[in-house]
């Protein structure tokens, strides 16, 4: 059910990491304001649990896969939805923490956070950007943490991959401008996703 904050209606919205946690949320919650939304997840099972929900709730919507590591893959899920739809909201919600001293940190732990957190944030901005830019239009929103200003112990590299983000969104960074569209960012608290919790989305502001 839409509330009275703005209407998404004619939209297409690609939320990445959509099958669980804060994904899942944001997604159904531009469904509920009218978007079509493009659920595109690792979990294409999970996935498509969401689609149903927001399919029942008289939504439309639909899955994919993609592993935001692998940027042909990504370009290639962007270039499909914009071929069938265009692209106006692109939204990428998927980062991993390894919770420990930097001196006890491997090399491969390092690799992991840095692959999804930097590098996959980075291939989505770049991807949906190249669309949005033939477009001349649309909004990319990243998300960041608190942790991207103040650090807990054991989150030095968390932390750092969240700051970049933050530096990464603003159109004059990242190299997007002058077309007349937004990237930016969002900072939530500590979800708990692989636990299992709901979360509900709140909009206060147009996505677009």
């Amino acid at each position: 059910m839409k509330n009275g904050l703005f209407d998404l209606t004619g939209k297409t919205a690609v939320v990445i990491g959509a099958a669980s946690g804060i994904g899942e949320a944001v997604a159904l919650g531009c469904a509920r304001q009218g978007a079509r939304v493009v659920c595109l997840d690792v979990n294409e099972e999970a996935a498509r649990r969401v689609v149903a929900q927001a399919t029942a709730e008289g939504g439309r919507s639909e899955a994919g896969v993609v592993d935001i590591r692998d940027g042909a893959a990504v370009e290639r899920a962007f270039d499909e939805v914009n071929t069938k739809y265009g692209v106006d909201i692109a939204i990428c919600t998927p980062s991993i923490n390894v919770r420990k001293p930097i001196l006890k940190y491997t090399d491969e732990e390092l690799s992991r956070v840095l692959d999804v957190n930097i590098k996959g944030n980075f291939n989505v901005l770049r991807a949906a950007g190249r669309v949005m830019t033939a477009r001349k239009k649309g909004s990319i929103i990243l998300f960041t943490s608190v942790r991207s200003q103040v650090v807990e112990p054991g989150q030095s590299a968390y932390a750092a991959t969240k700051a970049g983000i933050v530096q990464l969104s603003p159109p004059t960074r990242s190299g997007t401008t002058p077309t007349p569209r937004r990237a930016s960012s969002t900072a939530g608290g500590a979800p708990r996703s692989s636990s299992g919790r709901r979360y509900s989305w709140r909009p206060t502001r147009p996505a677009m």
